[in-house]
């Protein structure tokens, strides 16, 4: 996070911000107020703490909402004082990272009311933003949902090309298995199934964690829940929306994992808005 903050300072700021250097004197302090402008759950606030620190650690800020609190609009998230040049070069990258934070905060909880009742859980993907993965599924968790894997590295996931590529099924969960074995390495397995004959195939080969249910519809990702029996746990993935998601969720299905998350969420309006002693 340390090193996302320096870069994204360096990328906004670079030399300097010639329109604060050239208008506002150095000694000169204020304060400003984070304004929400539409309703939601915030995120960020403690990465934007973090970003203010870094700017300027002589800023001060007074919180009145935490992460994973809902607002409403108008309401103020927190106020920074100190000066007014470190308050303005903060600016817009803290409303930058709490924008798109906090939208997918938003609709993760949205989805997540949705199936409160049942005891599937919300999952993120890979789906993100460049650079701005741990941002990202740091909201999700905000949000109420919860983090699969970060990256490549920290589990085998055998979808349909790793599948495909290594001659089917059986071979590919066989493989990664010996690989784990020769390696000594301790990750779980998901295997990708596309239908209930795939389904059948892992149950038979064993040695998988997880079994994706992949672009199945809800009586189909039903039928492969009693199959497998809670043998291994079960993701529902691909073509999810708020639509069917309750459907999905109530067919018994651990996870529900939801691209759109990341990759389509629109970010919650909100502003920084100077205080001026009157």
């Amino acid at each position: 996070m340390d090193s996302f903050i320096n870069q994204a300072i360096q990328e906004d700021i670079g030399e300097g911000d010639h329109s604060s250097l050239s208008t506002i004197p150095a000694e000169l302090l204020g304060k400003a107020q984070l304004k929400l402008k539409e309703s939601g759950v915030v995120a960020g606030l403690e990465l934007a703490a973090e970003i203010f620190g870094k700017i300027d650690p002589l800023l001060s800020i007074d919180f009145f909402k935490k992460d994973g609190d809902k607002v409403g609009v108008g309401e103020i998230a927190f106020e920074v004082k100190g000066q007014v040049r470190s308050i303005l070069g903060a600016e817009r990258l803290v409303l930058n990272c709490m924008q798109r934070m906090s939208g997918i905060a938003t609709y993760t909880n949205h989805l997540c009311e949705l199936i409160e009742h049942t005891g599937a859980k919300i999952l993120d993907t890979r789906k993100t933003t460049p650079n701005l993965r741990p941002l990202e599924k740091w909201a999700v968790i905000i949000g109420g949902g919860a983090n699969h894997r970060f990256a490549l590295y920290d589990m085998i996931m055998l979808k349909d090309n790793h599948i495909d590529y290594s001659g089917g099924i059986t071979n590919a969960i066989t493989s990664a298995n010996e690989y784990l074995d020769k390696t000594g390495k301790r990750l779980k397995i998901e295997v990708e199934t596309r239908n209930l004959e795939e389904v059948a195939e892992v149950l038979v080969t064993r040695g998988a964690d997880i079994v994706m249910l992949d672009n199945m519809d809800a009586a189909t990702i039903k039928r492969a829940v009693g199959l497998i029996d809670g043998k291994m746990k079960t993701e529902a993935s691909g073509g999810i929306t708020e639509k069917n998601i309750l459907e999905i969720a109530e067919s018994g299905v651990d996870y529900i994992s939801i691209g759109a998350l990341t990759h389509s969420v629109k970010s919650l309006d909100m502003s920084l808005k100077a205080e001026i002693e009157k």
